[in-house]
């Protein structure tokens, strides 16, 4: 199993989306869990929203420790919806304990760099759990927004996927839809498809980063 925690002590950086998207993508070969310990709930009120429809399971348990107790279930993958504040960082930090692996959602603003930052120095550092950023709510009319968040990020020393997410409506209605990528209408088929690509490239990403690294369950056996 692995256990993933999504995770920035800003807001709106789009942990939620990422959580349940990439979920979604995961799903498509493996047994996936969301998890989520954030007290505004949103992981649980979009799994609530789409009733059965979802392609995975989430479990709305506010209390972090429980986490260690997940690894005797039958998932491949857990992810983990974390609190979006600086209130946060105690639960932050119990989270990342029980985590192989921690990704961090960031709008490409040079203003969303400071709290950023702040969340890879001060909790993801020294947990010593290995992290990518992932640029999100990128805007695919705008290239050279990607290349210079990426710039930033590393002249700052920060690890990233080499991929992004872009921004596009269609997720902004999703959650209200109860859906997740996989399961978007073809009305507009094009962004729908563009938008899967997305988050498939970031799982590929993801699933190779895995591929030469042991879990914590088996670095613990």
């Amino acid at each position: 199993m692995r256990i993933v925690t999504i995770a920035n002590q800003k807001g709106g950086a789009g942990k939620t989306t990422t959580v349940m998207n990439l979920a979604s993508i995961i799903a498509e070969h493996s047994r996936v869990l969301v998890a989520d310990v954030d007290p505004q709930k949103s992981s649980a009120w979009w799994a609530d929203r789409a009733g059965e429809e979802l392609p995975f399971d989430v479990a709305d348990d506010t209390n972090p420790a429980n986490l260690a107790r997940l690894r005797e279930l039958a998932y491949d993958v857990v992810l983990v919806d974390t609190p979006g504040s600086l209130e946060g960082r105690d639960v932050l930090a119990t989270v990342l304990t029980e985590s192989d692996f921690a990704i961090l959602p960031t709008e490409p603003s040079p203003l969303a760099f400071a709290p950023l930052l702040e969340t890879v120095n001060q909790v993801v550092a020294p947990s010593g759990v290995p992290y990518r950023v992932l640029l999100n709510k990128v805007d695919p009319r705008v290239p050279v927004e990607i290349s210079d968040a990426e710039a930033l990020l590393d002249g700052a020393g920060l690890a990233r996927f080499g991929s992004a997410i872009r921004e596009y409506k269609i997720h902004k209605m999703a959650p209200v839809e109860g859906k997740v990528v996989t399961q978007y209408a073809d009305g507009d088929s094009r962004i729908a498809a563009k938008a899967r690509e997305d988050y498939r490239r970031v799982a590929l990403e993801l699933t190779s980063l895995w591929a030469n690294t042991a879990d914590r369950t088996t670095v613990g056996a």
